[in-house]
């Protein structure tokens, strides 16, 4: 017996009705992101190593999918280069390509490549999959979709308020409970200088941002390895453990960072930008968090998490500000900031919530039942009637027991059949069956698509 077929771990199939689900929110996604004028760009799927390597951080760059040359991808690989077994080495060799990270870093490439043809500030939204080679687990996926919404060309704050705001509407509409937590990489950058280890920056920003997984002892055990000294995290703990409001916790920061320009200049960000916030009536809580840094390098300003408050799982939906990321392509001087809406795990909320309720329905609204050759020709013209005015109709393809086709429509949901015997086509009529009750009605052909319009089947 043949071994049943199988897809790569992390990967996943999705059915109709599953599928049904994820365009609703692709689709509110999307409409939202137009609705704040935002325009639609697609990348490939894959990019030159190149462009991809050294823009996520060490963790990030073990985490790409490469691809091997094409052709002899050997050919000028020595015998004695493959016994060292040096795959990094060897990576580099054979292969020029790999599979998209995130949507980012392909955007800020092509903003340099069309920068003569590009409008700034560029609104673009980009909704399509990436893939990284993580240990697959519950709500984390080797391939995933993300829907990146971004303003590049504009130092504003005023982007970062509108993304905040888009936030809000999208998670609304989906009635999802989230709350959206804030910081800044100038104040993280602030912190570390305070603390005075501003070279260890990167690694202070990693470990604190695990700490509401790995709790603070094994944060400062992990500093410890990295190097920080101990009266550098003895005088990290009160700061990442701030208390009180925003408006408390900022006083209080710029009283920390006092001798630091950077942290000042990122405090005066975060007071620019919630006070923006204060004018706005959100329907979810936006909080500052101190202890985000959110992995990414390319970071410089504002950054943005989202956390469903009813489960547990990692964030839907997380961005930031990034100054230098065009720079690294030869373009400098633009600033963008984004977010990306973790469909997948948006998918996966919404699910365990029962938030789609009724939201799966047939992809047809009539069925024509098929009685024959003879009377197929009938059938035909009523199909076309139907389909002509928008309406989704399907002819079942073969003429068996009226029971199956009946089955059919029932298995598949469609509310409507349209039953052309005999007596039906010498009157140029049909029935229409309700299938929730089963109420049948003799219609005019003529009368048909004014019937179906009236009941808003489509």
């Amino acid at each position: 017996m043949a071994n049943k077929p199988s897809i790569p771990k992390g990967s996943r199939d999705f059915s109709p009705e599953e599928m049904q689900k994820r365009e609703y929110i692709f689709d509110t996604v999307k409409k939202v992101f137009k609705k704040y004028g935002y325009q639609p760009i697609e990348t490939p799927a894959m990019e030159n190593l190149s462009t991809l390597l050294g823009k996520y951080g060490e963790e990030g760059d073990r985490l790409i999918f490469r691809i091997l040359n094409s052709g002899d991808f050997l050919s000028g690989i020595e015998d004695s280069d493959l016994k060292t077994r040096d795959t990094a080495k060897l990576s580099s060799r054979l292969c020029e390509k790999g599979l998209r990270y995130d949507l980012t870093v392909p955007f800020a490439r092509y903003v340099v490549q069309y920068r003569d043809k590009i409008v700034f500030p560029f609104k673009r939204y980009q909704i399509q999959p990436v893939w990284r080679a993580d240990r697959p687990q519950k709500g984390r996926y080797r391939e995933f979709f993300q829907c990146d919404v971004d303003v590049i060309g504009s130092d504003s704050l005023l982007n970062e308020y509108e993304l905040l705001s888009i936030i809000d509407d999208i998670f609304a509409i989906l009635k999802i409970a989230i709350v959206i937590k804030v910081n800044n990489r100038k104040v993280l950058a602030g912190i570390a200088e305070y603390i005075g280890e501003s070279a260890r920056m990167t690694d202070i920003t990693v470990a604190i941002d695990k700490l509401d997984k790995i709790g603070i002892d094994t944060v400062n055990e992990e500093l410890r390895e990295k190097g920080v000294s101990a009266d550098a995290i003895k005088k990290l703990q009160p700061v990442i453990g701030l208390e009180g409001d925003t408006n408390a916790k900022l006083q209080k920061l710029e009283t920390l960072l006092s001798a630091s320009s950077t942290g000042l200049q990122g405090v005066s960000e975060l007071k620019t930008l919630f006070s923006y916030i204060e004018k706005k009536n959100t329907g979810c809580r936006i909080e500052l968090e101190l202890t985000l840094a959110r992995g990414l390098n390319y970071y410089t300003g504002a950054i943005i998490e989202v956390k469903s408050v009813d489960v547990a799982i990692g964030s839907i939906c997380g961005g930031g500000r990034y100054d230098d990321l065009t720079g690294i392509f030869g373009l400098e001087g633009i600033s963008g900031v984004g977010v990306s809406f973790g469909a997948d795990r948006i998918y996966d909320v919404m699910e365990q919530l029962g938030l789609f309720g009724q939201l799966t329905v047939s992809a047809t609204d009539v069925l024509v039942l098929n009685f024959g050759d003879a009377e197929l020709k009938y059938a035909l013209s009523i199909l076309d009637l139907l389909r002509a005015k928008g309406i989704r109709t399907e002819l079942y393809p073969d003429p068996v027991k009226l029971k199956k086709q009946m089955s059919y429509a029932d298995a598949r949901r469609i509310p409507y059949i349209i039953i052309a015997g005999e007596e039906e086509i010498k009157a140029r009529e049909v029935t229409v069956k309700v299938m929730s009750s089963g109420e049948q009605k003799r219609v005019k052909a003529d009368d048909l698509c004014s019937l179906f319009s009236e009941k808003s089947v489509s």
